[in-house]
């Protein structure tokens, strides 16, 4: 008797198990197409704009700024772990290769700094190889040195910032500002929150890669000034002394955190920026390989209802506001783009 119940039971299991595996692999599937979203694209820098800055994204919120002599690197994150190493927990290290592809592509021969929105694996997990195959600094949190130092970057091509000093490179200056991580896991809490308490030796689960600290980082340039807001947070009224041209603001997760709260999100970094102009950031599936670009799929992150959303707000608060979808890898003139009609 026990025997035959405990057969059924298996079957049973086996059968749930069965059928759960089926639907999270048709929701899986279940992903707009990115051209859903009816942003236009940005123009494209040509040799007619020869001495603009421009802008480079490379997925997720990894941005190369360059102005011709100087470049800057926001986050640097090119080893893409798959969805399996995710639910796995495996143990991970740089993807050397496509790391040495991607600095070789983009032509980063002139890189002056790597600051990582805040220490996460999605932001920070290439920073230390970078280094050490370029002279750049490294600036960001304590954590984010850790992160440095167990690449075996150099102490004097690490700096801490614990203040909002302006640190310049040619002629950009950038301004950290102390920001704030969009909490969106369990219970309201922000995933692998806290810090990096000795220096991250690779392999490690992507867990090891704590926050420890985010930033809203201000860049300033002759040309204009852009802030880059990695994570879909704020601080209320932080902003109100800092003006930008341009904005990258970073749209993970923003579905689940609700409308009024993506409403509050868009008034403290846009309208109190006063930008003309808003590119999304973080709005692709970071499991996929580098230069894919795929939204996730819905049941993870709903980002077409996000970006309708944000252009409900544009016409409610900024109605001279240009949304601008940027396409991956290739440059923009941020400073010299015609105004869309979004």
């Amino acid at each position: 008797m026990w025997a035959t119940y405990a057969k059924r039971s298996a079957k049973t299991a086996a059968a749930v198990f069965i059928l759960l595996g089926v639907l999270l692999a048709l929701l899986w599937k279940d992903r707009p197409e990115i051209e859903t979203i009816d942003w236009p694209a940005p123009t494209e820098a040509s040799a007619a704009t020869p001495d603009s800055v421009t802008v480079t994204w490379l997925g997720v919120s990894t941005l190369l700024f360059d102005d011709g002599e100087t470049q800057i690197l926001i986050d640097g994150f090119f080893s893409r772990p798959s969805l399996a190493d995710l639910l796995l927990r495996s143990d991970l290290g740089n993807d050397i290769a496509k790391i040495n592809f991607a600095m070789n592509k983009y032509r980063m021969r002139k890189l002056a700094a790597i600051i990582p929105v805040h220490g996460h694996f999605d932001h920070a997990m290439d920073i230390g190889a970078i280094a050490n195959r370029s002279s750049a600094s490294i600036l960001g949190s304590e954590s984010t040195a850790n992160i440095a130092r167990g690449a075996g970057v150099p102490e004097d091509q690490i700096t801490v910032v614990d203040t909002e000093d302006v640190f310049e490179f040619g002629n950009f200056k950038v301004t950290l500002r102390p920001s704030s991580h969009a909490a969106y896991a369990w219970r309201g809490s922000v995933p692998f929150d806290g810090v990096i308490e000795e220096p991250l030796q690779l392999p490690q689960p992507v867990s090891a890669w704590r926050m420890g600290g985010a930033y809203t980082i201000v860049i300033e340039h002759p040309q204009g000034t852009a802030l880059v807001q990695g994570s879909a947070a704020y601080k209320k009224y932080d902003l109100q002394n800092v003006t930008a041209d341009v904005v990258f603001l970073g749209i993970s997760q923003l579905d689940t955190l609700g409308r009024d709260y993506a409403e509050l999100y868009w008034q403290h970094i846009v309208t109190a920026s006063g930008a003309h102009s808003v590119y999304p950031m973080h709005f692709d599936d970071y499991t996929q390989p580098f230069g894919v670009i795929k939204l996730p799929p819905r049941f993870v992150d709903n980002i077409v209802k996000t970006t309708t959303w944000l252009s409900e707000f544009r016409r409610r608060w900024d109605s001279d506001v240009s949304l601008f979808m940027p396409e991956f890898g290739k440059p923009i003139a941020i400073y010299a783009q015609p105004a869309s009609e979004s």
